[in-house]
This record gives structure tokens, sequence and C-alpha cells, in this order.
């Protein structure tokens, strides 16, 4: 029986022997040849100036990379043809053509070379020196949002920070670019000259809203953060070893690599904890980390959910970016690493060793490639992987982006089919809770439906903020455009869920001015327009239609003086249609009607602020500072004219107001009797028109920053009518005239009765009763000739 179990055992052994198989075989990609014969290197060639080699790939354009070595190359098709070095003009004058650091903005390859940053447009084949950097710099650092139609991941790929690795962090100098480093500007974080320690980056955190500054001081790293809340405290330290290289993870989940040759380390949330990569054979942690397992790293290549990792033992590790947790699993040896090889996923689970070869005869290098599907490697009984406990996660949400305003919900679906006899837990992550307060809630109802139990997985996100369930403390300014990427995936799944890809969704919470996504449109109805009561012909107003502001009625500077001329206006129909009806006398505002997609969405109650946008000021609200019951001094549009600058007069908006309701606001009620200025709200403040009629053309602003997300802002006409013309005597004049008439009235009503029991009385009217017969008795005589000549003739 021994001999029996013996053989079987050497039988199984055999078999499994029999059946190992190579991490990959390897294939050489030589084609193009035909382009480069005789073809030279034009310009300077380009080098890697660190030991170990990079790779580099387009996060959106898949088949776009660049390889970081002795030599560097660009490929547009995923390396699959031969491709001459990459070199830069002599014109560029760069001297040594060292590159230390190198990223994709969109379209374009940013490179610093010798100190400075240079911009190649692979796709125009044309070369620029960045304007606006003074100092030396060595690295440049950005992301890449790959939804290209919406302008807020265009604002994420055009973003980019270039700085000086290794200079205290007090001391140094850091640019921005929002024009994907053609134009530099010096970027001040506002704790940078308390902080202590060199600079060890600086990134650009979508996934928390946040610039991040890396400090290390003495062996030890933290990030410093930008705004509220974070910027309150620093996050955790972790150990820093070596000069490490700091990879984003694609997908704006905040998943951050840190890496040398003998550490490595992972964050899942843009560094505020930053752990180390353990080591483990199935269930079981060997090492607690890559300094623990005496492995030298190479190479390492990562996706949004992958990671992989090529020493210099000529091993190959794999692992997964968990949610909760990550780790490596050691793949069979194999004689797999030169010096110039380098790792890359090419998909979803398929990685590859790609290494150049030099060729003798051509200029150009050929490529050596070493495909793997990790799927097939992880089926080998000796890794001892546990099966995937389940067969399907599918979202109609994958890869997409959705907005959701201010007071709503954005409600989702997911189906997950289970193996049969397990009970995996789905999870949802939210990247993004310090700016939006986001709450995910999963309900889950279940059904079997041709043999499988399926789970329906209901996914509803709201935010905590409007429901009452978050501490305004924890969460940042809501005035702040911000993303929440949300990923579904299930809670320790098992490393052979490789072809089991989180379904990820990325959510924005802004609607960029004149998406059209919300649109304020200003109603009035058909029986108070100025067309519908015949005040206004709206055939008149559309062809061409023009009117004159008189000069006292307008000040162009919007600063309320009178200008110098009369202006001449011309009416836009198209834009502003027949003018709302308004009498002078009467206490107005207009009516404001969100409409979204051409649906009526709600009656706005929220607070908005008017401007002539012609610099009429013949207006007034009807609240003063004191009445709105204003504990600080209120905002107006000439202290945001100020505040803007450059900006613009029309500033005045969610981002720039603050309510003088708020007991925040600081600022001392020094003026009670100015003007209340802003409308809606918990005031029942309106406008006063003076005694004038014409047409005033208003912008709004919908300045209530807990409303909406967008910028709601529009422009209208009304049409005043019923005031009287002013009068060409003063006021003042005709009042004191009246009241000295009135008086003299009542005195002389009072004094002549009585003087005319006076012996000057008696004469005065004896005089004016012998007036009266001479008067009487001339007339009679003037009659009576005139009677006579008539007859005679």
């Amino acid at each position: 029986m021994l001999v029996l179990m013996l053989v079987t055992v050497t039988i199984l052994r055999l078999c499994l022997l029999s059946r190992a198989q190579p991490l990959c075989r390897s294939r050489m990609v030589r084609t193009g040849k035909v382009f480069h014969d005789g073809q030279k290197i034009q310009g300077d060639q380009l080098y890697f100036s660190f030991g170990t080699t990079r790779l580099i790939k387009h996060p959106c354009k898949k088949n776009i990379a660049l390889y970081l070595g002795r030599q560097i190359f660009l490929t547009r098709d995923n390396f699959e043809s031969s491709l001459l070095p990459c070199s830069i003009p002599t014109s560029m004058q760069v001297g040594i053509p060292e590159v230390t650091s190198a990223h994709f903005a969109g379209s374009v390859l940013l490179l610093v070379v010798n100190r400075k940053v240079y911009v190649y447009d692979y796709e125009a084949n044309s070369w620029n020196a960045s304007t606006g950097i003074e100092h030396p710099v060595s690295h440049i650092s950005g992301d890449n949002c790959c939804y290209s139609e919406n302008s807020f991941c265009m604002d994420i790929s055009n973003s980019v920070f270039a700085y000086l690795h290794g200079a205290q962090i007090s001391q140094t100098n850091i640019y921005f670019s929002n024009t994907r480093g053609y134009r530099f500007q010096k970027f001040a974080h506002e704790r940078q000259a308390e902080l202590v320690g060199s600079l060890g980056g600086v990134f650009y955190f979508h996934s928390l809203s946040q610039v991040g500054l890396l400090l290390i001081d003495q062996r030890k790293a933290m990030f410093s953060y930008s705004d509220h809340p974070l910027n309150r405290s620093f996050g955790l330290p972790f150990d820093y070893n070596g000069t490490l290289d700091i990879l984003i993870a694609p997908g704006q989940k905040g998943i951050l690599i840190f890496w040398f040759e003998k550490s490595l380390l992972v964050s899942r949330n843009a560094g505020q904890l930053v752990d180390p990569v353990r080591v483990r054979e199935g269930q079981h942690i060997l090492y607690p980390s890559i300094f623990d397992a005496n492995i030298t790293i190479h190479s390492i290549a990562a996706n949004e959910n992958e990671l992989a990792v090529l020493t210099r033992e000529s091993n190959l590790y794999y692992g997964s970016l968990g949610i909760l947790s990550s780790s490596l699993i050691k793949f069979a040896d194999q004689d797999i690493w030169s010096e110039e090889a380098v790792l890359v996923f090419t998909d979803v689970g398929l990685l590859e060793i790609l290494t150049p070869l030099p060729d003798s005869t051509f200029p150009a290098f050929d490529f050596q490639k070493c495909p793997m599907n990790i799927q097939e490697i992880l089926m080998d009984p000796q890794l001892h992987i546990d099966v995937c406990k389940v067969k399907l996660l599918q979202g109609e949400f994958a890869n997409k982006m959705y907005t959701i305003d201010m007071n709503s919900k954005l409600e989702l679906t997911a189906l997950m089919i289970p193996r049969p006899g397990t009970s995996p837990v789905p999870l949802v992550m939210v990247s993004n809770p310090h700016s939006l307060g986001l709450q995910a809630v999963i309900y889950e109802d279940g059904y079997t439906y041709d043999g499988n139990t399926k789970h329906r997985l209901n996914i509803s996100l709201r935010q905590q903020h409007h429901w009452g369930r978050a501490d305004p403390n924890f969460t940042s300014s809501i005035k702040r455009s911000t993303i929440s990427t949300i990923t579904l995936d299930i809670a320790n799944k098992e490393i052979s869920c490789v072809d089991l890809k989180p379904l990820g969704g990325t959510h924005d919470f802004l609607v960029p001015h004149g998406s059209g996504s919300f649109s304020p449109i200003f109603v009035a109805h058909s029986e108070i327009s100025a067309c519908y009561n015949g005040i206004l012909d709206p055939v008149a107003l559309q062809d061409n239609y023009s009117y004159v502001i008189e000069r006292e009625a307008y000040d162009p500077n919007f600063r309320g003086q009178e200008a110098s001329e009369d202006l001449k206006v011309h009416y836009q129909y198209e834009k502003l249609g027949c003018p709302l009806l308004a009498y002078y006398d009467t206490p107005w505002k207009p009516v404001v009607e969100l409409w979204r997609e051409g649906t009526f969405q709600e009656v706005v109650e929220a607070e908005y602020v008017l401007l002539e946008v012609n610099g009429l000021f013949t207006y007034t609200y009807s609240l003063t500072a004191d009445t709105a019951l204003c504990n600080s001094q209120p905002q107006n549009w000439t202290s945001i004219a100020e505040m803007a600058g450059d900006q613009g007069l029309f500033a005045w908006d969610r981002e720039t107001y603050v309510s003088c309701h708020d007991p925040d606001n600081e600022a001392p009620l020094t003026w009670p009797k100015v003007p209340y200025q802003i409308l809606g709200g918990p005031t029942d403040n309106k406008v006063i028109f003076d005694q004038r009629n014409g047409i005033y053309i208003f912008f709004i602003s919908i300045v209530d920053p807990y409303y909406s997300y967008c910028h709601l802002e529009a422009t209208f006409s009304v049409y005043v009518y019923g005031a009287f013309p002013l009068s060409i005597i003063p006021a003042e004049l005709t009042i004191v005239l009246l009241t000295v008439a009135t008086l003299l009235s009542v005195w002389l009503a009072y004094m002549i009765p009585k003087q005319l029991h006076t012996e000057q009385g008696l004469r005065l009217k004896d005089f004016w009763v012998h007036l009266y017969r001479r008067c009487r008795k001339f007339c009679a005589c003037f009659q009576g000739r005139w009677r006579g000549g008539a007859e005679t003739s």
C-alpha cells in the first residue's frame, strides 16, 4: 500500500511538471525597418537619468506609451513596430539631453530635460519650450481624465505641476500650469513657508479636491494638503527609504503607489494613509513588506485594479489593488529579467515584459515582447489560489460620468451572480468623502433565474451635507467644483477575480457654465407683458429697435455717477424677447423659474442679485442692511467689483457670495442704512424704481451657495411705466412756493376782515366801492355807444 501511494504521488508530481508552462513566450517585433533605412537620429538623443527603466502608458489612449531607459522610445501602436530613439531638435538648445521626468497631458508629452520643461505635440510632431518657469525643476506631475467630452475632465488633464525634487520645501519654487504645460505660473501653498523638510512631490489630488505636498524629514514622509478640512493636519507619516517614485493609478480613485528598489507602498486615499504591500502565499502572509522579503524591485506596472512587480532576482510578483488591502504573490521562477526590461499591462489581466533590442544594421530598435495571461497563470494549483466567489459583477454605470446637483440623489443598479455556496459582500467606495460628504447605500434583493441566484444591487447616492448626516467641519467648502469616483467591488475578493473588474463611475458634481443642463428662465405671464398690454410692439422690437438712455440716468462705470453723454442701446429681441411689465410706483421682483433640458423644475426661492447691464442706477431696494436684519455689513456690487479686480464686474456668484446673516461673517455692520441688494431667500426685499419710464436690462445671478452647484445666471428685460414726466422746476422750490402761498392766503383771510372795521379799512372800502361804481358807469356808457354804432351801420 505504501509503495502504491509513493507511486501515485510521483505520478502526480510528474503530471504537474509536465503541465508546467513558462510564464510567457517571447516574440520579436521587427517591422517598419524600411522606413528607417538610411535615416539617422535628428537632434540630440534623449536618455533617462535613473538607473532603472520606466514605462509610462497614456491612461486614455491605450496604444500610446513612453519607454524611459538608456534610450527613450515613444510608441503610438503599443510597440508593434520598430522605433528610432527619441531626440529633441538641436534648435531647442537643451544642453545635456538628460530626462528626469515625463508626463502625458492630454494630447501632448511633457519632458523635463536638463532642468527645463519641454512640450512635444506628438500628433503635430512639434516641440515647444514651456514659459513662466524661472528656476530649475526636475519633476512634473499631473493626472488625466478620460472623458474628453466633458470640460471638467479637460481641466484635470490640463493641470500640471513642475518642481525641484529634494529642495527645501519652505524655500523652493513650485509652478502650476492649466494649459497642459505650455505656460506656467508660480504656485503659492498657504502653509509652505511653515513646512519643514525637503520636497518629495507636488500632486493635484482630484479625488480629494486637494493639492498635496509630500514632505520628507529624517527618513519619514507625510502629505500636507491645501484646503479644508485636510489642511488642519498632515497625513500619517510613513517610512521613506531611498528616493521613492510615485505612480498615480488611473481613474481618479486616489490610489498612489510609492516604490524604490527595496520599498513598495500603497495609499488608497491620496496619501492620508500609506501602507506597505505584503507578500503572501495562498491565504498566508509570508512577509509584511517588500523589504522583509529581501526583494530588489526593477520595474512595476499598474492599472486601475492590478499591480505587478519584476525583480532583479528574475521573479515576477502579481497582486490586486483591492479596496481594503493590497498584497502580492510570487509566480514561478523563470529567467525573465534583463537590465532594459519593463513591465506593462496591455489590458485587464494581460501583462507583458517589454525589452528594446538594438539592430546592428538599422538605427531603429526592435522590441522583444513576452505576454502573459494572468488568469491562466493563477490556475496553477501550486499557487494555492482560491476560486473567485463571484461569477459576474455587471452594471450600466461602468466608465461613465453622471451629474448630481444639490439636494438630489442618483440611483444606480448593478447585477451580481455569486458562485453556489458562497456569500460575497458587495462594497461601494467613495473617493471624495471630504469635499462632498457623499453617502452611498446598497439595497440588495435576490432572485433565481436560469439556475443562478442573482442579486440586484440598487445603489443610492446622496450628499450627507444636505440630509443633516454630516458634520459641517468634515465637509470642505461646498462652493468649490469637485468630482467623486464611485467604485463597486467585492470586499476581500480573491486574487483570482482577475476578470471581475470593479465597476467604477466618475460622478461629476459640477455643471460648467453654458453646458445647458440647468438654465434659469425668467417667464412673465402674458397678461402682464409689455407687448400684451400694447405698450410695446413686438414687430417693432424685432426691427432693429433702439432706445436712448439719458446721461443723468446711467453710469458706464457702474459707480452711480452721471455719464457725460446719452447712450443709444440696440434692443436684442432674439435674446430678451418681450420685456416684463412693472409699474414704477409699486415694489417689484421677478419670478425666477428653474428649467432643465426644456422641463420646468421649480420656482427659485434662493437668494439672487440683479444688475442693470447698461449702468442704469435709477432704482434702489426696499430694504436696507438694518431692516434686512443683517449681522454684518452686506456685500454689494461695488464691493464685489473691487474684490474681483480684473476678473470683471459680473463676478457676484455662489463662490464669492457671503451672507450678512452668517454668524461666521466678521465684517462689522458699519453702514446700516445702505440698500440691501440681495433678493429672495429669507427676506422680502424688492426693487423700487425711480420716477422714470423705460426699458431696464437686468443680469441676474443666483448667489445662494446651497441651492445648486451650477452657476445659474441669465439676462432679461423689464419695461417700467406709469411715471409722470419730471417737473422742470426743482421739487424743493415748488414745495417752498406752495407753502408760502398757503400761509399768505391764510394770513389774508384773517387780516382783511379785521382791517375793514378800522378807519383805514373804511377808507379802503369806500375807495373800492367808488372805483366799482365808476367802472360800472364807464362800462354802461361804452356798451351804449357800441350798440348805437352798430345800428347806424
